[in-house]
């Protein structure tokens, strides 16, 4: 028994929503098996684990504009396949001579209009976290330096040091001598800079990117809900050295953030940035 064409369409219609179902599951459980928090992992194709707020939102409206998409995908694919199976000249010999739908011209004019709309709400409210930074507990200055960064504490003594890139350390290419150290749950002001030329300061894992310009200081803001390591790059293209200046930033809880500041007072007095100041308190 033969089936018709329409019932054909219906199911490679079928087959094609099954096979990207599959493919995206598949994806799913593949990224999450290899997903490791603050730092990119091997055959990751979602955006990293989230640690901040902003990244939750950021996630949350990619996820959103995906779902989104394979509905438009989808609902195009299933037009064409109708057009192709019920309308070839074989199946539909004597075509309709009908020139203007008004209910048709109406739906494709407003609902791309009402799409571009449920679009831009979340979005402008995504820029507005984003770009307003809030009451701060903690500010840091990081300045972009060829091809290394500079961060000073002016709320915690005024310390400043250097951060370049460890041979010896992991993860590759992201592990440094001397990190950021944030505590856990506090409002951290970023004040950015470039002594020489422009740089970008950018953390996937809270949601931060900003470029470091000479001359200017530029401001962001991430508030990290979760404890461990979290590492990022300059974005910008800043040099020969440019794929050798990674961010560390290690987040740790308040008492731990008291230590370390303690030790780094200490360490740092001097102007020194050579020396490594531990999360884990002073060294006796």
């Amino acid at each position: 028994m033969r089936m018709s064409k329409s019932r054909v369409g219906r199911h490679l219609l079928g087959l094609a929503t099954i096979a990207l179902v599959a493919a995206g599951i598949t994806l799913a459980t593949g990224g999450a098996a290899f997903a490791e928090l603050g730092q990119p992992a091997p055959w990751e194709w979602h955006l990293q684990a989230s640690g901040s707020p902003v990244m939750d939102n950021i996630v949350w409206f990619h996820d959103f504009l995906s779902v989104l998409i394979i509905a438009i995908t989808l609902f195009v694919l299933a037009l064409l396949v109708i057009v192709v199976v019920k309308f070839n000249s074989k199946a539909n010999p004597v075509p309709s001579r009908t020139t203007h739908n008004t209910l048709i011209e109406v739906a494709w004019t407003l609902v791309p209009v009402l799409i571009l709309v449920g679009i831009a709400v979340p979005s402008f409210r995504l820029l507005f976290l984003e770009l307003d930074v809030p009451k701060a507990d903690l500010t840091i200055k990081a300045t972009g330096k060829q091809w290394y960064w500079s961060y000073a504490y002016p709320d915690n003594g005024k310390f400043e040091f250097d951060s370049l890139m460890a041979q010896d350390k992991q993860p590759r290419l992201l592990g440094v001598d001397n990190e950021m150290v944030v505590p856990v749950n506090k409002v951290i002001r970023v004040q950015v800079t470039g002594a020489d030329v422009i740089h970008a300061f950018a953390m996937p894992a809270f949601g931060v990117k900003i470029d470091a310009i000479p001359g200017r200081l530029n401001e962001t803001w991430f508030k990290a809900t979760k404890t461990g390591m979290f590492y990022g790059q300059c974005s910008e293209l800043c040099g020969k050295d440019h794929a050798f200046m990674p961010i560390a930033i290690r987040v740790v809880n308040d008492q731990e953030f008291a230590s370390w500041v303690e030790s780094a007072k200490k360490k740092y007095a001097s102007g020194g940035t050579s020396t490594f100041a531990s999360a884990a308190g002073p060294t006796q």
